[in-house]
């Protein structure tokens, strides 16, 4: 703890991290390590282990097997989630007190990493939202970090996907690395369309904090 506020990932000393940042209250990162083990290692050792006692306490083999099958679901998410180069990945997890019901509003906060075509970082943030993939919304900002630039992105799930059809919001901040061969992509994703003000509002605070070198 770096201060009564502030708590420090481990990752914060990794040496081979290339960009930081602060992740604000509600948010619970999902090790992707520890989820996504390579077969007979360790750290599949170690999963299995945290498992058990969950499908010990099962309430009969349907309730167990139903529990495989979620985590199962779970890990091919995450698992598609790295294949296009996410390096960390959290639930957003906070009520609704805007409206004044109080609900619970999820969201997921990813951080990706994609390779450029060399160019100068303000060429690449522009590239990033002009081509395709429908973005809207487009703003550019200079933050700490560099030029940076925002846009939504609406899509539904595709039918067979396994997950709801129901409308999801992206919201993406485009960070350009100072080396302009690669691009920082943060991603918040809520099916909450209607705080969409305040979810643009949390993902600038994320993006005004990065860093490409250690605070």
């Amino acid at each position: 703890m770096a201060n009564s506020e502030i708590l420090l990932h481990d990752s914060f000393d990794d040496p081979h991290a290339a960009l930081w940042f602060v992740e604000p209250a509600g948010f619970s990162a999902l090790p992707l390590d520890s989820l996504l083990p390579a077969p007979e290692s360790q750290a599949a050792d170690s999963l299995r282990e945290a498992a058990a006692p969950f499908l010990g306490t099962s309430r009969d083999s349907l309730a167990r097997q139903q529990f495989i099958a979620a985590f199962a679901a779970g890990q091919q998410l995450l698992a598609a989630l790295r294949e296009v180069g996410t390096v960390h990945c959290s639930v957003g997890l906070h009520r609704d007190d805007v409206g004044g019901a109080g609900e619970l509003l999820f969201s997921l906060f990813t951080v990706s990493w994609r390779e450029t075509a060399p160019a100068p970082r303000g060429v690449t943030a522009a590239r990033a939202v002009a081509s395709g993939g429908g973005h809207v919304r487009v703003e550019f900002v200079e933050l700490a970090a560099g030029l940076a630039s925002f846009s939504e992105v609406g899509s539904t799930p595709a039918s067979g996907s396994g997950l709801p059809r129901r409308p999801l919001l992206q919201m993406h901040a485009h960070l350009p690395h100072p080396d302009c061969r690669r691009l920082a992509v943060l991603t918040l994703t809520t099916t909450a369309l209607a705080r969409r003000a305040e979810y643009r509002a949390i993902l600038r605070v994320i993006a005004e904090s990065v860093s490409f070198e250690r605070p």
